[in-house]
């Protein structure tokens, strides 16, 4: 059983792992968000009761607005998501369960079962080290502190007891074995050509490389291939984030780019970027998505906001990035990603103006070769291969 919960960049590695499973001889079910936009066709996939897409698109980013519409929109959301991920797992009863921590049931419905849980990230924000803070957390080095703040992650566990209580109440007995048993495994979905293993974590704790298929790339729709032959032009992209004016992030963009002699292939994805009209001409191509994997490899670099799933697709296709953070882990990765050569100082959101765009492209444009080199090495990993070996070696 995979259980998982957020937007498209926490359900398209698990579509992808189940994928995997499938092809050699497992029977999965996989346990998922409604409106991911991920395709799931020929997979036994089951609703958790959550769109993740409306939370964003009613009330955005901010975790002030999350907080005042906790009660109307994000508590009921995550009491049906921990309610379904309990009564899908009973229905299926799975020798093993695979969960995103945002999955708060999924321990204790496995225990009750008698069935090892495997916990699963795309971020290290419950495994703590003392290389660096909980992702999302802080955004400075603590030192010794560092650990400490991985605290915080389960600060989730009490403010949603309740709710765990209420949905573990289908299980035998009416509740759930206390306490929980720790994960058998966790699988760190993360290339470490990205984020070197912490010396720290426990030999329970896998650094897979990540979740990726292969096969999954799509040929981009004739307007997209016609574009990308077009010239030099760069990839911008900010997922699922949707906050403040997303027209003036679009116009810093385009204009940006213009100032380098790029074309700008702008997708708008769940609202975060816009083409204001009177910037529509040949060098800029604006919808909604397209197939990162298609449209990055000939890109000059990629513009995005760092989320976990973006920053290892760029990686892959080895194009530099310019990281514009808006929330949660994205920060880290876009130092991480400067750390390593792979772009400039991350911008963030608020900070996005042709004034500081322009000299970070410049910066990113000169990462190119050492991009390329991560690309290769990443592109030979087989995350899903060594989550798998995992997983039957429990």
């Amino acid at each position: 059983m995979l259980l998982t919960s957020g937007s498209r960049g926490d359900v398209e590695p698990f579509a992808a792992l189940a994928r995997r499973a499938s092809a050699h001889g497992h029977e999965v079910r996989l346990g998922l968000p409604e409106n991911s936009g991920v395709d799931v066709a020929g997979l036994d996939a089951v609703t958790l009761d959550v769109d993740f897409h409306r939370l964003i698109q009613t009330h955005g980013i901010s975790q002030w607005t999350a907080v005042r519409h906790f009660r109307t929109e994000v508590g009921p959301g995550m009491r049906r998501m921990l309610a379904a991920a309990v009564r899908e797992t009973l229905a299926f009863r799975p020798d093993v369960v695979v969960h995103h921590p945002k999955v708060l049931t999924a321990p204790a419905v496995a225990d009750a079962l008698g069935a090892p849980h495997v916990l699963a990230e795309f971020v290290p924000v419950v495994t703590p080290t003392r290389e660096f803070p909980a992702p999302g957390v802080v955004n400075r080095d603590l030192g010794r502190l560092n650990r400490a703040t991985y605290s915080v992650a389960r600060a989730a566990e009490r403010m949603f007891r309740r709710d765990m209580e209420r949905a573990c109440a289908q299980l035998p007995g009416g509740r759930a074995p206390s306490p929980a048993s720790p994960p058998r495994a966790t699988l760190e979905a993360i290339s470490p050509h990205l984020l070197p293993r912490p010396a720290d974590w426990p030999e329970s704790v896998h650094l897979t490389g990540a979740w990726h298929e292969d096969s999954a790339a799509q040929e981009p729709d004739p307007a997209v291939a016609e574009f990308v032959r077009g010239g030099p032009y760069l990839v911008a992209s900010f997922g699922s984030m949707a906050a403040g004016n997303p027209h003036a992030r679009g116009r810093t963009v385009v204009e940006s780019a213009r100032a380098h002699g790029l074309r700008t292939l702008l997708l708008t994805g769940w609202g975060g970027l816009a083409l204001p009209e009177n910037l529509r001409d040949d060098d800029v191509l604006a919808l909604p998505t397209a197939p990162l994997d298609a449209v990055l490899p000939g890109a000059a670099l990629a513009v995005h906001h760092g989320g976990a799933g973006t920053v290892h697709t760029v990686a892959r296709a080895g194009v530099p990035s310019v990281v514009v953070p808006f929330i949660a882990d994205q920060p880290f990765w876009g130092r991480q990603l400067h750390r390593l050569g792979l772009a400039p100082a991350p911008v963030p959101y608020r900070k996005l103006t042709q004034a500081t765009l322009v000299p970070a492209m410049g910066e990113a444009m000169a990462c190119r070769e050492r991009a390329a080199g991560v690309g290769r090495a990443v592109r030979d990993e087989d995350g899903l291969g060594s989550a798998l070996e995992v997983l039957t070696g429990l």
